[in-house]
Parts: C-alpha cells; sequence; structure tokens
C-alpha cells in the first residue's frame, strides 16, 4: 500500500514535472505564500485604524489634556502654569479628607450589602424552573429605570416625618418616625441601600449566567455523596463562579469608589458634609468654585489611587483566581 502512495506521488510529481516548460521557474507559489499574510495584515491594521483614531480621540487625549490642565491655573480664558500648586491646595483642603472618609465608609458597606445580594439571588433563581425567567426579568427592572428617576423615587420613599412611605410602615410597629436623609447617621446607609437597589440586577443576570454554565454533573455527583443544598453551593457552585466573583467585585469596588448621582440628588453632600463623596468634591470644585485645575488634580489622585487598587485587588487574588 505505501508502495502504491509513493508510486502515485512519483507519478504525480513526474507528471508536473513533465507538464512544466522547460527552463520555467517555480518562485511564483512561494511568492504568493509570502504575499498572503503581508495583505490579511495590512487589511486588519486597516479595519483597526478608525478604531484607534476614534479611541485616541475620545479616551487618550482627554488623558493627556487632563495632565496639562492640572498643572494650569485656568478658567478657560486665561491660563497660568502653576505647576504642581493645584495638588498641593487639594491636600490642603480640609474637605478633603471629610470626602475620602465618606467614600471609603460608602464603599465598604456597598461591598457588605450589595456583594452577597445578587449573588444569592442568583442562586435562588438558578433553583426556580418554571418562574425564573419573569423572577430575572423582575431583578433587573431597576437597572434600566434612569438613575435619576430612581434617585428621587427613592428620596420619596425617604420622606422625614410621620407620612413618609418608609416612616408609615415602620410606625405600624411602633418604630420610628426617622429623618433618613436629613440624619448625619442615617443619610449614608439610606444611599447605600438606594444604590444597591439600582444595581443588583446586572450582576445578579451575570451571576445566572454563570451559574447555568456548570456542568449538572457536578451537582449530580455532590448529591450521590450526600452533600445538601448548602453544601452544594459551598463546594460546587462558589468554586465554579469564583473567577466570575472576582471580576465583579473589582467592578464594584471601582464603581462604589466613583459614586456621585445618589449623594449629588438626594443630599447634596449634606446633612453636615456627612455624604460628600470625592467626585462631588471634584464637582465642587469644577462647576461651583470655577477652579478647574484644582478639579483635574483630585480627578488624576483619584484615577492613581484607583489604579493603585485595582493591581493590589489582582495581585492578591491572582493565585485564588487560578485555583
Amino acid at each position: 500500500m505505501a508502495l502504491t502512495e509513493v508510486s502515485f506521488e512519483h507519478r504525480g510529481a513526474t507528471d508536473s514535472a513533465a507538464r512544466t516548460p522547460p527552463g520555467a521557474s517555480t518562485t511564483p507559489p512561494k511568492r504568493r505564500k509570502k504575499e498572503a499574510p503581508l495583505r490579511s495584515r495590512l487589511l486588519v491594521f486597516a479595519f483597526f485604524v478608525p478604531l484607534l483614531l476614534a479611541f485616541g480621540l475620545f479616551s487618550w487625549w482627554p488623558i493627556v489634556q487632563s495632565l496639562l490642565l492640572s498643572l494650569q491655573q485656568t478658567n478657560f480664558i486665561t491660563t497660568d502654569w502653576v505647576g504642581l500648586e493645584n495638588f498641593q491646595r487639594v491636600l490642603a483642603d480640609p474637605l478633603l479628607q471629610t470626602a475620602v472618609l465618606n467614600t471609603v465608609a460608602f464603599t465598604l458597606l456597598a461591598l457588605l450589602i450589595g456583594f452577597p445580594v445578587p449573588l444569592l439571588l442568583a442562586v435562588f433563581l438558578g433553583e426556580l424552573r418554571k418562574l425564573r425567567g419573569p423572577a430575572s426579568v423582575l431583578a433587573y427592572v431597576p437597572v434600566i429605570i434612569p438613575p435619576v428617576v430612581a434617585v428621587l423615587l427613592w428620596k420619596s420613599l425617604y420622606q422625614p416625618g410621620p407620612g413618609g412611605v418608609f416612616n408609615s410602615f415602620l410606625g405600624l410597629v411602633g418604630i420610628g418616625p426617622f429623618a433618613w436623609l436629613n440624619d448625619a447617621n442615617l443619610a449614608l446607609p439610606a444611599i447605600v441601600v438606594q444604590a444597591t437597589w439600582a444595581s443588583f440586577g446586572t450582576a445578579t443576570i451575570i451571576y445566572l449566567a454563570a451559574l447555568l454554565a456548570v456542568p449538572p454533573e457536578l451537582y449530580e455527583a455532590a448529591e450521590i455523596d450526600g452533600a445538601g443544598v448548602l453544601q452544594r453551593v459551598w463546594h460546587v457552585t462558589l468554586p465554579q463562579l469564583r473567577p466570575v466573583i472576582l471580576v465583579l467585585l473589582l467592578l464594584q469596588l471601582v464603581g462604589t469608589v466613583q459614586i456621585f448621582t445618589e449623594p449629588y440628588v438626594m443630599t447634596g453632600g449634606g446633612p453636615e458634609n456627612r455624604t460628600m463623596s470625592i467626585l462631588m468634591l471634584i464637582y465642587r470644585y469644577a462647576f461651583v468654585n470655577g477652579d478647574f485645575g484644582k478639579a483635574t488634580s483630585l480627578s488624576l489622585m483619584l484615577a492613581i489611587a484607583l489604579g493603585i487598587l485595582s493591581a493590589l485587588f489582582l495581585l492578591s487574588t491572582r493565585r485564588w483566581s487560578r485555583a
């Protein structure tokens, strides 16, 4: 059989050589093989050029402009170079410490309340069969409500006095009334609850999609081994969702540090600056005081802090995410 194949190949080569005119070169096929990848690379690069130009114009160029703006004292009519003076004035502002502490407190509360809720809800939805679709839609409804509308809705629910919605329900069991957004101790937790309600739908859908991709054989094997519901969640579900959990945790961490809309609309930073966040301070520098250099300096400091925080998070969870 091998001899037959060799004889056919030899015969084909002989026929090909016989059809090739004397003196003809075999170089053109080799040249076509080299030119084809180069043409493909040029075509791919041509497709990427508009994307790179658009990304550079709308993403990288503003970053460069912000670097320059942080070194200037400007009202966009007259500009003076002041070097690092803007950074020094930001660090000397006593309100910066308040904003940082409020942002850290909001982030910790948001992670404490907002991180387990979507995960537990996704596990619950995963156990549903016929009602999983409608329940998923209901869980996602808060996300499609415009943020300002959602904040104004919750602001009306937090109305102080016995006539407020929450105070009315609590009054049925003899609790309250509370001032909610006007109370220095309750304003920040009230904002955290609203922000968690507005954003948990997206994380729930992502967790649910990852949960449904877990091979059912793992659960069947766990059931055969006598594992209960909690043991299946702990030993099967959570390890399978580990990469998704880490990514969403990082995104939630970065998103909560940049909280702005909720405190701006609900409390305006009050009472007594107890809900003043870093982004609200940036807004006050730029659009209340007209100090754009100072606002840009604080923005760069926040971006650097978030970059360092993200790098530390990725380094600290790298081994866990690969396990």
